[in-house]
């Protein structure tokens, strides 16, 4: 591969109205762009830095910027890098430059056949009760599959509203590390009772040994899983895992990790932080094999980029290779 020029920016984009989970609110999305180039042909990739794994904006782009001079494969940028956003921008974009010079798609790159539209699941933003629900019902008109965020305290009015409200919809619900043990019992049987299909990280990553033992809705690592090493500790406690291309730095090792978990018996969500359609495009490559697909970001925002990936409904289409891959 012909050496490649690194360049970094940081992008700000207006979230619609305010995004809400338990662990507090924002109302922009502030991502990080890649571009690695030979001059001729480029390729980008898009991610979100969390401060809930030390990451800043200026850390990643700053630790983007350490690779200049030393990038040349997604092989050798895994043996590099750690997991986290820096490396997934990197990886990505890697991935739509190789696909751009060589013409072929990402997912012919990948072994994977010709991408088709999934149904993602739409946010309803951590609220009251009865602000979730009628939130929720007027999302069910288009969108059949609902994810609830929750808080712990007030989560079974949530529940419970927000199913009377959606008779028909499907639910799931992440809890962002919010319940305790005390909780777990009373708040996993509601979500049984009000019909959720799945619960995302209820307990603390590492205080959740709670977990343990039958279950009476299934539960999904989100904190407590990010790359291939993590899928080792999860045994007993849970029964999917929700691989986002920010934890796990990149689609190769995101591929990778959805194939070990399969492996495992685990189930697969992909998730997506709140960011343009840039990051969703390479994640709908891991979705074609999902149990639950949840790339909604572009949706949660008041605009998106262009070319952006095209949502109808709760539909979301292959990107064109103008924005990826």
């Amino acid at each position: 591969m012909p050496h490649l020029n690194i360049e970094v920016g940081v992008e700000t984009w207006p979230i619609a109205g305010e995004f809400v989970i338990a662990r507090g609110a924002k109302r922009e999305a502030v991502v990080v762009v890649a571009q690695v180039s030979d001059g001729s042909v480029a390729g980008r990739g898009e991610c979100l830095p969390y401060a809930r794994y030390g990451e800043t904006v200026e850390g990643v782009r700053d630790a983007i910027l350490t690779m200049r001079g030393a990038i040349s494969d997604r092989a050798r940028l895994l043996r590099q890098m750690p997991s986290g956003a820096a490396r997934n921008a990197l990886d990505c974009a890697l991935w739509d430059y190789e696909a751009k010079r060589s013409g072929r798609s990402a997912a012919t790159l990948a072994g994977l056949a010709s991408l088709r539209p999934l149904t993602t699941a739409y946010t309803i933003g951590l609220d009251t009760p009865e602000a979730m629900a009628a939130k929720a019902a007027a999302a069910a008109r288009t969108m059949p599959l609902l994810k609830l965020k929750l808080a712990g305290a007030g989560d079974a009015a949530r529940l419970r509203r927000v199913r009377a409200a959606c008779p028909a919809a499907r639910l799931i619900a992440d809890a962002n590390e919010a319940w305790t043990p005390q909780l777990l019992p009373s708040l996993m049987a509601v979500a049984a009772e009000t019909g959720v299909e799945l619960i995302e990280q209820p307990l603390p990553a590492g205080a959740d040994a709670a977990l343990s033992g039958p279950r009476p809705v299934a539960v999904c690592a989100d904190e407590s899983v990010h790359a291939r090493a993590s899928l080792e500790a999860l045994a007993g406690r849970y029964d999917a895992i929700n691989i986002k291309l920010d934890k796990a730095g990149g689609l190769t090792e995101a591929l990778t990790l959805a194939a070990e978990a399969r492996a495992r018996g685990l189930g697969i969500m992909i998730g997506c932080m709140v960011a343009t359609s840039l990051a969703m495009a390479p994640a709908l490559l891991v979705a074609q094999d999902a149990d639950w697909v949840d790339l909604d970001g572009p949706l949660l925002l008041a605009r998106d980029r262009d070319p952006a990936l095209r949502y109808a409904g709760a539909l979301a289409y292959p990107p064109e290779p103008r924005l990826w891959g």
